[in-house]
């Protein structure tokens, strides 16, 4: 089945996402120790067909990229050379952090749960998923 995946790299864990078959959906799939993301990558495309990255990309209100825009610009490469064939597409990640923390709350999550770092990152790889997908809906 062919997936559409969420980045929210970041420095230590990166939050890992997945679409639907139909690309109507995302969904939180993991939080990887952002130095073993490509070989996560590679061994999730061994049995899922990866058609597109949505890459999160951090930016400050004033719409210039943020500091930590330039981890994601040194991991960009190495994801492209991995994954030649799959496109990358950047998305704007402002936010997402914020709507992380609110769907665990709505969702009812304990506080306990809700300050694990894991948690957050992939919930915010999802919801950077799913603006790309609500954004290019056929």
């Amino acid at each position: 089945m062919e997936r559409i995946i969420g980045i929210d790299y970041g420095r230590k864990r990166t939050g890992v996402a997945v679409s639907d078959p139909l690309r109507i959906f995302a969904s939180p799939l993991d939080t990887v120790p952002t130095a073993k993301i490509i070989d996560y990558l590679e061994k999730y495309a061994a049995s899922e067909t990866i058609v597109g990255f949505v890459v999160g990309y951090p930016m400050n209100l004033n719409g210039r990229p943020a500091e930590a825009a330039a981890d994601v610009d040194a991991f960009l490469p190495r994801l492209r050379k991995h994954f030649p064939s799959v496109p990358v597409t950047l998305e704007d990640e402002r936010f997402t952090s914020v709507l992380a923390h609110r769907a665990m709350i709505d969702g009812g999550m304990k506080y306990k749960d809700r300050r694990d770092k894991n948690s957050v990152d992939r919930i915010s790889a999802a919801i950077i998923l799913q603006g790309y997908l609500d954004r290019t809906k056929v």
